[in-house]
């Protein structure tokens, strides 16, 4: 596999997968971890840092094999679907903040160019989600839009 922005190969390689059965050290049930989970997205905390706060604080080693459900379906049944999904919103706080620093200083052209494929990079992922049904149909990147969206 190689990089997608440049000439390199990258380190990309698999990684073992977890199993799909409940260890058996585990001791807290689905029940505890679907309610510790929706507690968490209720304050506003991404998918991605929910899983990681149950595995650092509450010993959960996967969502999955303890539940039978990945935590981004187990919170939309809960009404916690965020309207854009956390990938393509982290790229869009990114692209702000590279925004706002070329307005600062507008001759830094690597930057610039990083930009610009951070901006290529949020089209691919929108087309993939629009044609999921994730996002809108007629969801569009724009920049003002995407300064909107962060804040």
């Amino acid at each position: 596999m190689s990089r997608i922005h440049s000439g390199r190969k990258g380190k990309s390689g698999s990684h073992r997968p977890y199993p799909l059965t409940k260890p058996e050290w585990v001791s807290v049930s689905s029940e505890e971890v679907v309610a510790q989970a929706v507690q968490l997205a209720k304050t506003g905390v991404p998918a991605a840092q929910v899983g990681q706060n149950l595995r650092d604080s509450f010993g959960v080693p996967s969502v999955r094999a303890i539940t039978g459900k990945r935590l981004v379906p187990l919170l939309a049944e809960n009404g916690l679907r965020p309207d854009i999904p956390d990938d393509l919103q982290a790229l869009l706080k990114r692209v702000v903040h590279l925004q706002r620093h070329l307005q600062t200083h507008p001759k830094d052209l690597a930057n610039r160019r990083g930009l610009s494929l951070m901006e290529s990079r949020i089209r691919r992922l929108a087309r993939y989600y629009r044609q999921r049904r994730r996002i809108p149909e007629n969801w569009r990147y724009s920049a003002a839009g995407a300064a909107l969206q962060v804040e």
